[in-house]
This record gives C-alpha cells, sequence and structure tokens, in this order.
C-alpha cells in the first residue's frame, strides 16, 4: 500500500479521515502521558500534533478528559472457551479495548484437524479485529493415552505456517515429546523455527534442567505459572511469560516479584487463555487482566506496556502495540487509568462493533456416536459379579492424584461410595471404538444429577459426570442430538442445554445470548451439585481429561497418566473379594 497520502496527511497537505482531539497520549515507549490530538487516515495513524493545531478532518471526535492508549493485545486465547466464533467474540472484547488477539484454535484442530483451523482462519477474516492464528502443535497432546479427532504432524504444520494470518507454533504442550525429543515434536518445533515464527510453550510443572532442555528446543513462551519463583525461573530462562488473568490467586505475589527486579522484563506480557462467556461479557477480556494487575501493585503505563508494546515485540510487529504514525490506528480511550475504564475504542480508526454477523457454515454434525444407553454408563469392574472390590479413583479435578476406594458391587455394577461419582469418557470423531471409560473420581462434592460435556480438553470427547448412569445418559444424549454443547439433568428430568454445534465447541448465536444461556447451566449446576462456586464445575470438568498434564486424567481410552506413560483401565479391580459374599448384597 502506498504511504503517499499519510504522508500527505501528516504535513497538512490532506485532511484526515478521522481527528482525535483534546486527549492525554499515554506513551508506552517512553513512559509519559502528554496532551496530543490523533489524526488518522486509510485505518492507520498519520500523525501525532500538538492539541488543537488541526482541524481538517472528515470526522472529528472529542477525546477531552480521557486518556489515549494502544488498543490492547491478547497474547494468548481460545475463541473455543468462550464458546464464540471470532466475530461475536470481538463484539465483545474490541468495545472494551482489545484489538488484536493470537487465537490457537487448537480445540478446533482436536475435532476436525487441518479443515477446524482453516474454518477458523477463514471465520476470523472481515472482522473488525486483528486475530492471529498460532498453528495448533499438539493434536492430540497425549498421543497414545487419548484419540482425538485429528492428528497433526511436521508435514500438517509446515503447511498451515505457509497460511497467510498464521503468526507461530501455538503452545507446546507435549513437553514430555519434546524432552525426548520425539520425531513428531521435534519436526514440529523444526518447522516453525524454519518458517522464523515463535514457538509458544506449555511448560506446566518444568523446571531445573527439564526446563532448560524445553526452552533450547526452540520453545519461546510459556503462560502456564505455577508461582513468582516459577515466573522468575522461566523469565531468566529467556521465556517470554504470558501472565494470565484467570491465575488471579497468583497475582499479588507475581506482581511483587516481578517489580523487585532491576529492571521491569520487556518479555512479560498478558493474556486471557481461558474464559467463559459470562465472564467475557461481564468483565471484558483483557481489560480485566490488565486492571488486575494494576490492583495488584503493577504501575498503570507498565501494565498498559505489557498488553500493548510488549506483545506486539512478542509478535514481531511493528505496526501494532504504540500509538505513533505509520501505526495501526487501534485505540483504546480510557476514563481512568488505574481501573482501566473503557470510553471508547477504535480498531483500524473505525469505532468498535458490537454486532457480529452470524458464523460461516461448515464444521457441523460432529457428534459421531449413537445414542448411549443408562447400562453403558454404568462402572462394572472386571469379572466381579458381586460383592466389595478396591477400584482407582481420580482425585481432585483439573490438578489430580491417584486414589483408591472400595465399592459395593450388585448384579456386576459397582455403586459410587459417598463422596464418590463417576466420569464417563466416551469417543466422539468416529477414529476408535465409542465404547465408555467409567471411572470413580472424588473431591467433586456430591451431585443429585448428571453434567455432560463435549469441551473436554483437549481431545474433546463426550464426557459425563454423575451417579445415576440413567441421568448421566439423558445428559449426554441430549448433546448427541443437540449436536454438541454443555447440559445439566436434574433429577427430575429437567434438562438445561446450551448446544453448541460448531464442532460441538461453539455457539451459532449472538455473545450476550450464549452468556445468558451459560449462567442458566451454572444455575442449574447449583441446583444439583454441593460445591461452590458451582462455575469451577465446569472448570473442572472441561480440564479433567487433559492428559498432558500431570497426574491422572479420565479419556476416552482410560485412565492416562503422562508420567507413567500408559493407560489404566478404570474398571479393573485393585483388589477382589475384599469380604465374604453377603446373601443381601444386591438388596
Amino acid at each position: 500500500m502506498s504511504r503517499a497520502r499519510l504522508v500527505a496527511a501528516a504535513q497538512g497537505e490532506a485532511p484526515f479521515d478521522r481527528l482525535l482531539t483534546g486527549g492525554t497520549i499515554a506513551d508506552v515507549a517512553t513512559g509519559e502521558l502528554r496532551a496530543a490530538d490523533i489524526g488518522i487516515l486509510d485505518g492507520l495513524i498519520a500523525s501525532l500534533h500538538p492539541p488543537g493545531s488541526r482541524q481538517d478532518a472528515a470526522a472529528i471526535d472529542d477525546m477531552t478528559g480521557l486518556v489515549l492508549a494502544p488498543g490492547f493485545i491478547d497474547s494468548h486465547l481460545h475463541y473455543e472457551s468462550s464458546l464464540m466464533a471470532p466475530a461475536d467474540y470481538a463484539s465483545v472484547v474490541a468495545p472494551a479495548g482489545t484489538t488484536t488477539g493470537v487465537w490457537d484454535p487448537h480445540e478446533l484442530a482436536n475435532v476436525a484437524g487441518l479443515a477446524g483451523v482453516a474454518w477458523a482462519r477463514d471465520a476470523a477474516r472481515g472482522v473488525p479485529f486483528r486475530t492471529l492464528i498460532a498453528a495448533p502443535s499438539c493434536v492430540p497432546s497425549a498421543p497414545g493415552l487419548e484419540v482425538a479427532g485429528a492428528e497433526i504432524g511436521p508435514a500438517e504444520m509446515a503447511e498451515m505456517l505457509g497460511w497467510e494470518g498464521v503468526c507461530g507454533i501455538a503452545e507446546v504442550m507435549d513437553m514430555a515429546g519434546v524432552l525426548a525429543a520425539s520425531p513428531r515434536m521435534a519436526g514440529i518445533v523444526a518447522a516453525g523455527m524454519a518458517a522464523g515464527r515463535n514457538i509458544n510453550g506449555h511448560a506446566r510443572g518444568l523446571s531445573g534442567a527439564g526446563l532448560q532442555a524445553y526452552v533450547a528446543a526452540g520453545v519461546t513462551s510459556d503462560h502456564e505459572i505455577t508461582s513468582a519463583e516459577d515466573a522468575l525461573q522461566k523469565l531468566r530462562a529467556g521465556l517470554t511469560v504470558e501472565l494470565r488473568g484467570s491465575h488471579d490467586t497468583l497475582l499479588p505475589e507475581v506482581v511483587a516479584a516481578i517489580m523487585a527486579l532491576p529492571v521491569f522484563p520487556v518479555t512479560l506480557v498478558l493474556c486471557t487463555d481461558d474464559v467463559f462467556p459470562d465472564e467475557l461479557v461481564a468483565k471484558g477480556g483483557l481489560r480485566d487482566t490488565v486492571a488486575r494487575v494494576i490492583a495488584r501493585g503493577m504501575p498503570p503505563m507498565l501494565a498498559i506496556r505489557c498488553a500493548t508494546l510488549h506483545a506486539a515485540l512478542r509478535l514481531k510487529r511493528d505496526d501494532i502495540g504504540l500509538l505513533a504514525p505509520g501505526r495501526a490506528a487501534d485505540i483504546v480511550a480510557l476514563s481512568d487509568l488505574a481501573t482501566v475504564a473503557v470510553a471508547r475504542c477504535y480498531v483500524a480508526g473505525q469505532p468498535a462493533a458490537t454486532q457480529a454477523p452470524r458464523p460461516p457454515p461448515g464444521l457441523r454434525q460432529s457428534m459421531h456416536l449413537a445414542p448411549l444407553a443408562a447400562d453403558a454408563l454404568a462402572l462394572r469392574p472386571r469379572g466381579v459379579p458381586s460383592g466389595r472390590v478396591r477400584l482407582p479413583v481420580v482425585a481432585g479435578a483439573r490438578f489430580t492424584t491417584w486414589g483408591e476406594a472400595e465399592a459395593e458391587v450388585c448384579d456386576g455394577i459397582a455403586a459410587p461410595p459417598p463422596g464418590h461419582s463417576l466420569l464417563a469418557s466416551v469417543h466422539r470423531h468416529g477414529r476408535a471404538d465409542a465404547v465408555p471409560r467409567v471411572a470413580l473420581i472424588s473431591g467433586w462434592g456430591e451431585i443429585a444429577g448428571a453434567v455432560a460435556t463435549t469441551i473436554a480438553h483437549d481431545s474433546h470427547n463426550l464426557l459425563v459426570f454423575g451417579r445415576d448412569p440413567a441421568l448421566m445418559a439423558g445428559a449426554a444424549n441430549a448433546l448427541i442430538a443437540a449436536g454438541g454443547g454443555m447440559a445439566v439433568m436434574e433429577p427430575d428430568g429437567r434438562l438445561t442445554l446450551l448446544p453448541l454445534p460448531i464442532a460441538g465447541l461453539l455457539a451459532e448465536t449472538p455473545a450476550a445470548e450464549t452468556a445468558r444461556a451459560f449462567a442458566d447451566l451454572r444455575a442449574a449446576a447449583d441446583r444439583v451439585i454441593a460445591w461452590q462456586p458451582p462455575y469451577a464445575v465446569f472448570r473442572g470438568l472441561t480440564g479433567v481429561s487433559l492428559a498432558c498434564n500431570p497426574g491422572p486424567h479420565l479419556t476416552d481410552r482410560g485412565i492416562a497418566d503422562i508420567a507413567r506413560g500408559g493407560v489404566t483401565d478404570p474398571a479393573e479391580p485393585l483388589g477382589w473379594p475384599l469380604k465374604a459374599q453377603r446373601d443381601n448384597n444386591c438388596a
């Protein structure tokens, strides 16, 4: 694009499309707050000039009393976690100040492979919001422990890196594969390095020699921070730390540790990662993260710098992240710097859109399994017709440990003991058998109904939680009929359903409607689960099958443990008989 018009406008030889007057510039390069007007032409900033010195513009917007900052850049996110297609997501976060997002469509890729990533790329086109695609690197995230809807290897990665709009490799979750230099992961990382792209990490639990090796392999960022010391260790290892707003309990100690460093690290950026739809609509995405780190002690200018200039440097982009001539006119106007109160936002010089077109066609009909009978979701210990049996237990939600429990067996079916429930994982992609794997779980509170979801990281098979197989089947079959989604079945048969017909992950409804439906789902969970807050149930349930993380996790193959390197049959007894069989066992 010729910049002749921009040059002319900067010199007063041509008018601007839009002029922002009377505002105060947050200069994230120098740390200054200074008065200046901004002239915009063809979606770019033509000039920053003395207040009131120019009036030649097709539109003049009064910014008196407002601080103008670069549009926020969300360094790592999943639209799927908000259950929204790109246009709907943008209609929420752009008016709240976020103008660029780095999307890892990892969930779509696990369901539909390259076709899912291509759909993501195409769905983001034409949306008044800058979506940069990070090519999913771990499909599946734990090979041999789960079966996803597709597999992505070095050849597929090289193909995606050649697509327009793909900015790098998404979080490398197969840490074990990287450390073992497996041909698959070594080839994927090599493709990114050959293309000169960022290779984003997922280094939960890595430290010492393991972390050094992971970084030496070519990974350059991480958003899986577990403590202040973990954040510092990763900064010292040369990683860009993507600090997540969802790590709210960690923010005070992490911010304090960072502020105690001799120099504020340019390798610190901000991200949202996973945000449910009602929270997104209520808080506005990355705006909330910026406000949180400020509230925890980071100076406002530094927090905004992390969300703008630092992120642009990380992305190797010199067209965003700064209010300067020649950069994109992505501008957020703040009425209060400390609370990040957004008064208005511009994307490429235009007011941020609050309406979104409906998602494009494609990726429907992803439930490749027949309706389930209640009997299929019962836990049937192998070779045990009756008596008491000891079975393996997945204890905890996202941070799981191994446990054991004794259960009574009657007519071949084990009843969950008090404090325990059933969790079933069922393959839904048509690439393996759809036989439910049913396990005992603990630490979830008591449930009187059932919850089902097709959002189940990372292979997104059908996951069902409850104690009564009949209620579990009711919730599961509702999702099979709806093409995927989330559902709560109450003891009286009342069903609350959120359909997610796009790959079983995304809604077709506008953002506000999706948020309301999710809030209804949370309310239904509150009625059937004795665990507060019920919101945590969905976050736990969607992550309890994340087999690339340490600990036992239930997948469509069984209880997987990446450290042990195998899958345990959840119905295989650990001990039987434990006591003499009684005549009234099945009373």
